[in-house]
């Protein structure tokens, strides 16, 4: 069974594959999803990478939480699920106005 986990405090020059390469000293990678900004494409400092046994990524965790990568403290732990959130419109409270949530404007 693979194990999911969490790494936060990335540089954010970090790529991809410089985490992959870290973690694979631990054991199998299924996936490293490193998350970046939508419009710049900058890292926003923190990734998921599922590794393919517990153990291993037991392991990683170990050896790697609060170590330093390019200069910043990095920790690495166990991934908690995503919980579900709202959509947009869901959040919205009152009656659907075009003017904007307050309304107001000229008439």
């Amino acid at each position: 069974m693979s194990k999911k986990l969490f790494v936060g405090g990335l540089p954010y020059t970090v790529t991809s594959s410089q985490i992959e390469e870290i973690f694979s000293k631990f054991g199998k990678i299924v996936s490293c999803d490193l998350i970046t900004d939508r419009y710049s494409g900058q890292s926003k400092g923190f990734a998921f990478v599922d590794m393919e046994n517990d153990e291993e990524a037991d392991e990683a965790i170990k050896k790697l939480n609060d170590t330093e990568m390019g200069g910043r403290k990095i920790a690495v732990n166990v991934a908690k699920p995503r919980e579900e959130r709202p959509s947009f419109d869901n959040r919205r409270e009152g009656p659907r106005d075009s003017r904007g949530p307050r309304g107001g404007g000229y008439r």
